[in-house]
C-alpha cells in the first residue's frame, strides 16, 4: 500500500548500488517524486531502460566517451543524470560502480498525485499520454536540466517507496537506430498491462 504523499518514505542512497539490470526492474512500482513551489506531483514508475555505459553502443558513454555532457556518469550509483534530445529533458539515474558509466533511463510513470498540477504543466486530452515517455514524464512532473548532478535521494526530486510490481516484461529498447547489436538488447523492462508504458 502506497502511502499518502506527504508521507513519502525515500529510497535511501544504498537502494541505488546494485547491478544496473537488476536496478532498471526494481525500480518498476517506485514512486518518483517533484515538490515545487506549486505542489508536489508524482508518478509510479511503469518503464525503465537500462544503459551499460562502455560496452553498451547506445550509451552515450560507449567505450568509455567521457564528455561534460557524460561526466556524472562516472560518479557514484543515485546521482541524476538529465540529458535533452530534441526538446525534451530526459531522466536518467546514475548506476553501477564508480568510473563505469552506467544509467538507467526513466521511460514512464503513471500519475499517481498532482494531476491537476500535471496537466497544467502539459495539456493532454486523453489521459494516457500526459507521463507515457520520457519526455512527456518530465514535462508533466516539472523535472528540467536542473536537476542535473542532483541526487535523487534528496528533496525537491525523488524516488520514494511503492507498490511491488510482480509482471515484468522486458524487450528491445526504444528509438535508438544506428546502435548496432546494441538496439536489441532487451534491456527495457515494462509493467505488463500498464497502460501508460510508452508506445
Amino acid at each position: 500500500m502506497i502511502n499518502d504523499e506527504n508521507s513519502f518514505q525515500i529510497l535511501p542512497e544504498s537502494f541505488y548500488r546494485r547491478p544496473t539490470l537488476t536496478l532498471a526492474k526494481e525500480l518498476l512500482g517506485k514512486i518518483l517524486v517533484h515538490e515545487t513551489e506549486e505542489g508536489i506531483s508524482s508518478g509510479v514508475i511503469v518503464e525503465t531502460e537500462a544503459y551499460l555505459g562502455a560496452v553498451d553502443r547506445a550509451a552515450h558513454s560507449y567505450g568509455y566517451r567521457r564528455t561534460k555532457r557524460t561526466e556524472i556518469m562516472y560518479h557514484q550509483a543515485g546521482l541524476i543524470y538529465t540529458y535533452r534530445m530534441h526538446t525534451h529533458c530526459l531522466l536518467n539515474i546514475v548506476s553501477g560502480e564508480v568510473g563505469e558509466p552506467e544509467a538507467v533511463l526513466i521511460r514512464a510513470v503513471e500519475p499517481y498525485t498532482g494531476i491537476d498540477l500535471m496537466k497544467q504543466k502539459r495539456p493532454v486530452n486523453k489521459m494516457q499520454n500526459l507521463t507515457s515517455g520520457p519526455g512527456k514524464l518530465t514535462k508533466a512532473l516539472g523535472i528540467t536540466m536542473q536537476a542535473y548532478g542532483e541526487r535523487i535521494y534528496k528533496q525537491p526530486l525523488y524516488i520514494a517507496e511503492g507498490i511491488t510490481v510482480d509482471d515484468i516484461l522486458t524487450g528491445p529498447r526504444i528509438g535508438i537506430p544506428n546502435t548496432g547489436e546494441a538496439r536489441d538488447f532487451p534491456y527495457r523492462f515494462w509493467v505488463a498491462g500498464n497502460s501508460f508504458v510508452s508506445r
